[in-house]
């Protein structure tokens, strides 16, 4: 038996409420509060049929006007916050001093997937505190990174990272400490020329 042959109601009626959003409801019984009827009634298919005709913009009526209001009168510009000095490079600001880095790896964000990572000897280090969010994709040097105080199967302790890549077109080796159990940690970057782990 088809759902149609269950459905206890013969008749439906349209119903509109008033972010002009629509819906059917069994037309014996009184409108649902906050809800009027828009004039077509029929069987459940002929009522969802008329709301697929008419209801082609799904936004809600307010959301609507706010959007007409900002086509005709768009807000000002506003520049994302940058917590870095301005002024310098990107090279020159994070290589001034440590700062807050992250792990963001897709589509699990785990000490364990950080680990194959380490082994193909490649990872991506996040700046958040830069306009958008820097991400570097690291070339680890496994001779100056440090695995020995990080647990990954049990996601504790710390592991010391040191990769190069080429930023800005200039090589740059960064370094980053991330704690395991949460996949941040400080770090920086240094001039290939001048660095020093």
């Amino acid at each position: 038996m088809s759902n149609e042959e269950n459905d206890p109601f013969d008749t439906y009626k349209v119903v509109i409420n008033h972010e002009e959003q629509y819906s059917i409801w069994p037309a014996e019984r009184d409108n649902p509060p906050g809800w009027r009827e828009c004039g077509k009634s029929g069987t459940k298919k002929e009522c969802l049929d008329y709301i697929g005709e008419v209801w082609t913009d799904m936004r809600p009526l307010s959301l609507r006007r706010k959007m007409e209001e900002w086509s005709r009168n768009p807000p000002p510009a506003q520049a994302a916050p940058d917590l870095l000095p301005q002024g310098k490079t990107l090279v020159e600001r994070l290589s001034e001093g440590e700062h807050p880095v992250e792990i963001r790896l897709r589509p699990e964000n785990t000490a364990q997937a950080v680990k194959r990572c380490v082994d193909r000897g490649y990872i991506h280090v996040r700046f958040p505190n830069t306009r958008g969010g820097t991400e570097l994709g690291l070339r680890l040097n496994a001779e100056s990174c440090d695995w020995s105080g990080g647990n990954f199967d049990a996601s504790t302790g710390s592991i010391h990272l040191v990769g190069e890549l080429t930023l800005d077109m200039v090589k740059v080796r960064c370094i980053a400490d991330i704690d395991l159990s949460t996949l941040q940690g400080r770090g920086r970057l240094q001039s290939v020329a001048t660095a020093t782990t």
